[in-house]
């Protein structure tokens, strides 16, 4: 499998980890800008799944090539599955990802450790430039730490344990990227773009 993706993401963390995932895989990502674009679509569907088509159809648009678009975040049981689709803005586009976590830890303050069940959630989408679509969504179930942990990957990684007892601020990337829900995503993308023998 030979192929090359435009990334239709801003975000350097996000940018960064669908890089070493995608490259394992075979799979080149080339950046907005070197594909000379500078374009940030408007995220305003219902779940992570339309949010990722929107995204890669737009980038693909633009760009005459293929792109790929992963739309993920936290989805929190005891806060009803927030912030779900609203992960990156919760709480207002002035906040960092460190005050979201923050507000996060401040919203689960009284919940128990049995009541703090969370998922990470990714969902991704290839749009072709003849108007197909390959598509793809993954999940790490996992629970939200009483305080932050770490300061590695990115988002809500530092409040965020998975079931074997990853804490994502804190380990290696490597680790991370074997369990995640990017990683669980991403290869069932490969697997069927395989399947269906897509090549570009």
């Amino acid at each position: 499998m030979s192929m090359t993706f435009v990334a239709a993401t801003n975000n350097p963390g996000k940018l960064a980890e669908m890089k070493r995932i995608l490259g394992v895989l075979g799979i080149d990502v080339i950046t907005l800008k070197e594909a000379g674009l500078n374009i940030s679509p408007e995220e305003n569907g219902r779940s992570f799944r339309e949010n990722a088509k929107i995204k890669a159809s737009a980038v693909c648009e633009a760009s005459g090539m293929p792109a790929i678009a992963d739309d993920s975040g936290l989805c929190i049981d005891a806060l009803g599955g927030s912030p779900g689709i609203y992960s990156a803005r919760y709480g207002g586009e002035d906040l960092d990802d460190a005050a979201r976590a923050e507000l996060v830890i401040g919203l689960m303050k009284d919940v128990p450790p049995e009541r703090r069940s969370a998922r990470f959630v990714s969902a991704v989408c290839v749009a072709f430039p003849e108007g197909t679509f390959v598509e793809a969504e993954g999940t790490c179930e996992g629970r939200v730490l009483p305080r932050p942990e770490g300061n590695g990957g990115f988002g809500y990684d530092p409040i965020f344990e998975d079931m074997a007892g990853n804490r994502f601020g804190i380990v290696p990337a490597e680790v991370k990227d074997r369990v995640s829900h990017r990683r669980a995503a991403l290869n069932a993308l490969a697997e069927k773009l395989g399947r269906n023998g897509t090549e570009c």
